[in-house]
Formats: C-alpha cells, sequence, structure tokens
C-alpha cells in the first residue's frame, strides 16, 4: 500500500511546505536536507519549533493528519529537501493496518513531543544568557565562527532582537567573543562553556 500511494518529491530550498491554519493532505518522510517548522506571534516574533531532518517526520504534520485539524505552525524547506509523500488516507489506513507503521509514526511522535516540551521549559524558564551561551557553542564552526544575524539567533531562541545584541555585546564586553555583520566570532570558548552550565553567568 505504501509502495503504490507513496512518490518522492523534491522541494527547493526556502519553499513553504504548508502554513499556519492551512490544510494537511499529506505525510511526508524527510530523506535529504532539512525542514524548519516555526510559529510567528500576533506581534511579529518568531521561534524555530523543531527541524525535520533525513530519516524524520514532521510531528505537526501526525498531529494534523490524526486530529483531522489544520496546521498551527508554518514549515520551510531550508535547504533543498528531498521527502517521501503519502496522501492523508492512505496514512490513516496504514496507521489502522499495520503495526510496524503504527510503532514508526507513534515512536517520532513521542520523541518530537519531548524535544518541545524542553523548548518549552527553556523559553518559559531558562535565562537567556545561558541559552544563548549554549546556542553559541552548538553552532560555532571549525573556526570559531557562527554566521547568523541577532536576528536569526533571536528566532532560534523565541526572543527579541534586542534582547539578543543586548545579551552579545554584554559576552563581547566580557571578552568571550567579537561582535561582526552578520557573524559573530568565538574568543573564549570555555568562559562560554561555563556560562553555559551555571546559574550567574556574569
Amino acid at each position: 500500500m505504501l509502495r503504490q500511494a507513496a512518490k518522492i518529491v523534491d522541494i527547493p530550498a526556502g519553499t513553504v511546505l504548508f502554513r499556519d491554519g492551512g490544510a494537511c493532505t499529506s505525510y511526508v518522510l524527510v530523506q535529504e536536507g532539512v525542514i524548519r517548522v516555526q510559529k510567528t506571534a500576533e506581534n511579529g516574533r518568531e521561534i524555530v519549533l523543531y527541524r525535520v531532518e533525513a530519516g524524520q517526520s514532521c510531528v505537526l504534520t501526525t498531529n494534523c493528519l490524526i486530529a483531522q485539524e489544520c496546521y498551527a505552525a508554518e514549515g520551510i524547506a531550508e535547504t533543498r529537501v528531498k521527502a517521501l509523500v503519502v496522501p492523508a488516507q492512505t496514512f490513516r489506513s496504514l496507521l489502522a493496518r499495520s503495526e510496524s507503521f503504527r510503532t514508526f509514526v507513534f515512536s517520532a511522535f513521542s520523541t518530537r513531543i519531548a524535544d518541545l516540551l524542553l523548548l518549552i521549559e527553556e523559553v518559559a524558564f531558562g535565562r537567556i544568557d545561558v541559552r544563548l551561551a549554549g546556542w553559541l557553542r552548538q553552532h560555532v564552526d571549525q573556526r570559531g565562527e557562527i554566521h547568523a544575524t541577532h536576528q536569526d539567533i533571536a528566532v532560534e531562541l523565541g526572543t527579541a532582537r534586542e534582547v539578543i545584541s543586548r545579551q552579545l555585546k554584554e559576552f563581547e564586553r566580557c571578552g568571550w567573543l567579537a561582535l561582526h555583520r552578520g557573524r559573530v566570532c568565538i574568543v573564549d570558548a570555555a568562559a562560554l562553556a561555563r556560562a553555559s552550565q551555571s546559574a550567574p553567568v556574569i
């Protein structure tokens, strides 16, 4: 049933796969590339909820298909994406008939829900200085640089650009990093590591 109904699609980078309030018509399993799922508030602020990478499916899509509801966020192809697309009706039939398919779907679903709960906890209760230090450590390249604007980082951490700019400047004042247009250069990785794990950071 899966072989007969599924098709492989090639999606260019930047394509909007689904929008907030849009109908869900298919189940997508990413084979190559990355899909970014994000939520935009009424005031225009954005937060990245999660990314769907190779071998993964979108928990929001799964939820919409099971509950037969519309999307509550938007999904954008962050890179070129190759994906296996299964029509909604086939997805529901497989879910009802195949134990192995159910196990796969709900295993992926539970893992992503746990990630989302962690994100909610971090946004609601986490200190922005600690979260920012941790994010910088995770995204630094081999040259000790992060290529991202203050707005990009704000979206990733679910806060305002002004908050990120202020905290980055404080990190720079401490000698931990150097700020440049569109990139951040790490100067003291050890200090950032301590900052991402400790209580009082500065």
